[in-house]
C-alpha cells in the first residue's frame, strides 16, 4: 500500500498530461507482463523447461520498430519483369556460379542424399539471404513476442514463438544467437520456427541443426524442405514457352494440368519454336506478368518451390536463377 501511495503521489505531482502518459505506460507494461506470464505457463505445459524460459525471455519487451514494420509493409507495385530483372541479375548469377563451384563436392553429396539438384539449393540460398550475407539482425524471440502480443496476427506468432522456445530447448542454438528477420525468419535459409522444426537437418551430426552458421546444415535443410514437399530430381522446374494465337486464356492456371503432349497438341512450343520435351509429365501454363506477359510451362517442382514461398514472382526467380547458375 505504501508503494502505491508513493507512486500515486508521484503521478499527482506531475502535470496532468505527463501523469496520464506515465500511468498509460505503467498500464501497458502491466498488460505485457501479464501476457508474458500466460505465455510462460503455456510453454511450461508444452514441455519447455524453466531454465530455457529464464534464458530466452530475459529482458523481453515489445519492440516498437517491429510493430512499425508490420503495420507499414509497402504494397508491391513492381512488375513481374522488373522483379525478375532485379533478382536474377548478373551479380547474383556470377556469385551463384562461384558458390556452386566452391561448394561443389558438398552440394553434390547433399543433392544425391536428398534428391535435389544443387543449382536449386544455391538459387534459394542466393535469393533468400544473398548467399548467407543478409540473414537479419533482429532477436527472433523478442520479435515473435512483439508480434504475438500485438494482436494483429497474435495466434500465428504465438505458435511460432512457442516453437522458437522449443528450438532453444532442444539445444540447437543459444537464444542470444537466434537472429533473423523482423518477422522471425531465421538463418541463411530464412526458416520460420515451424519450418525449422519440420525441415531443418543436422547434416554434420554435431547434435545441432545450425541454419545460421553451418554450411552443411544450411544446404541439407533447404534440400530436405524441397524433398519433403514433393521435389523430383529427374525433372526441372519449367521453361519459357510461346503460345499460339487465340490460345484459350482460361487454360492459363495452376488449376489446369495436362501432360506435356496435351500442351503440344494445343500449339504450345519452346521459345525457339521447337517442340516441347517428349516426356509426358504433368504441367501447367502460367503468365505471372499478366495476359500479355511471358508464358511458362511449369512442372511439379515449381509447385514445390511455391510451398517454400507462395509468390509466383519468387518461384519464377528461383527457377530462372537456377538455370542461369547452371549456364542454361
Amino acid at each position: 500500500m505504501r508503494l502505491n501511495r508513493i507512486l500515486m503521489g508521484g503521478l499527482l505531482a506531475l502535470p496532468l498530461w505527463l501523469a496520464a502518459g506515465a500511468a498509460a505506460a505503467q498500464s501497458d507494461d502491466a498488460r505485457f507482463l501479464s501476457w508474458l506470464e500466460g505465455l510462460r505457463a503455456d510453454a511450461l505445459a508444452s514441455g519447455i523447461s524453466q531454465g530455457t524460459l529464464d534464458r530466452s525471455l530475459v529482458d523481453v519487451a515489445p519492440i516498437p520498430r517491429i510493430i512499425e514494420l508490420d503495420r507499414h509493409q509497402p504494397e508491391s507495385t513492381v512488375t513481374f519483369e522488373a522483379y525478375q530483372t532485379r533478382i536474377v541479375n548478373a551479380t547474383r548469377i556470377k556469385n551463384g556460379r562461384e558458390r556452386l563451384a566452391k561448394h561443389r563436392a558438398l552440394l553434390d553429396e547433399i543433392g544425391e542424399t536428398f534428391g535435389v539438384q544443387p543449382r536449386f539449393i544455391v538459387a534459394l540460398w542466393g535469393i533468400e539471404t544473398n548467399f548467407g550475407q543478409f540473414t537479419g539482425g533482429f532477436p527472433v524471440i523478442h520479435s515473435l513476442a512483439t508480434l504475438a502480443y500485438d494482436g494483429r496476427r497474435s495466434k500465428y506468432f504465438r505458435g511460432e514463438l512457442l516453437k522458437a522456445l522449443q528450438i532453444v530447448e532442444e539445444g540447437h542454438i543459444d537464444p542470444a544467437q537466434m537472429k533473423g528477420s523482423w518477422a522471425g525468419a531465421m538463418g541463411q535459409a530464412q526458416f520460420m520456427p515451424s519450418s525449422f522444426l519440420n525441415f531443418a537437418h543436422d547434416y554434420n551430426g554435431d547434435g545441432a541443426k545450425d541454419i545460421w552458421n553451418t554450411q552443411e546444415d544450411v544446404f541439407a535443410s533447404a534440400a530436405n524442405y524441397l524433398k519433403r514437399v514433393g521435389w523430383r530430381d529427374d525433372i526441372t522446374w519449367g521453361r519459357k514457352v510461346t503460345l499460339p494465337a487465340g490460345f484459350d486464356a482460361s487454360l492459363v492456371s495452376l488449376d489446369v494440368v495436362k501432360p506435356i503432349s496435351g500442351w503440344q497438341d494445343l500449339g504450345v512450343r519452346r521459345t525457339d519454336g521447337s517442340d516441347l520435351p517428349a516426356r509426358d509429365i504433368p504441367a501447367s501454363i502460367l503468365r505471372p506478368g499478366g495476359e500479355d506477359g511471358q508464358a511458362f510451362i511449369v512442372y511439379e517442382n515449381y509447385r514445390a518451390i511455391l510451398r517454400w514461398n507462395r509468390s509466383h514472382y519468387f518461384a519464377m526467380a528461383v527457377g530462372q536463377l537456377s538455370d542461369r547458375i547452371a549456364g542454361r
